[in-house]
């Protein structure tokens, strides 16, 4: 079992797009879900998928289970979709001990952009970059089961 642990920001501008590596286009379904667990199919680039369970409630950290699946069965899958299928490409930007993980979303959810950045525990504090906006670290509204769920971006605070 791993534990996740991350912290999660909106993004301001596209500074973070000069460190980016390569993206990789992600379509995501959430087949089972709960305050306190979720199961997920994702697809990498039309060529190969996962299968994730989470449970917890925590704002930063959940147990995470995560495992190949064959493609076709992961296709067949995403049939079973509760709400919306996300659609984004995800881009990783490396910085320092750390590496920010840029989800650019498409179709309904176009113009979110959200980073991420997984911890090795709660009280580690990485370098916060200036393209970074506020954060949504424990936001439900920003989860990505909440984004399929309604398949729109929440409306700012305010």
């Amino acid at each position: 079992m791993a534990r996740e642990i991350e912290r999660k920001f909106l993004v301001d501008g596209d500074g973070w797009k000069d460190g980016a590596e390569k993206g990789v286009r992600l379509k995501q379904a959430y087949l089972l879900g709960a305050t306190d667990r979720s199961a997920r199919v994702r697809i990498f680039d039309g060529a190969r998928a996962r299968i994730t369970l989470k449970f917890g409630a925590g704002a930063m950290s959940r147990d995470e289970f995560e495992y190949d699946v064959p493609l076709d069965d992961a296709l067949e899958m995403i049939a079973y979709a509760l709400g919306t299928v996300i659609d984004k490409t995800r881009y990783r930007v490396p910085a320092g001990d750390f590496v920010w993980e840029i989800d650019v979303y498409h179709q309904d959810l176009a113009g979110l952009v959200v980073a991420e950045v997984e911890l090795p525990n709660e009280a580690a504090r990485p370098h916060l970059p200036d393209w970074l906006g506020r954060e949504v670290t424990g936001d439900g509204r920003y989860t990505n089961q909440a984004l399929a769920e309604t398949g729109t971006i929440p409306e700012e605070d305010g």
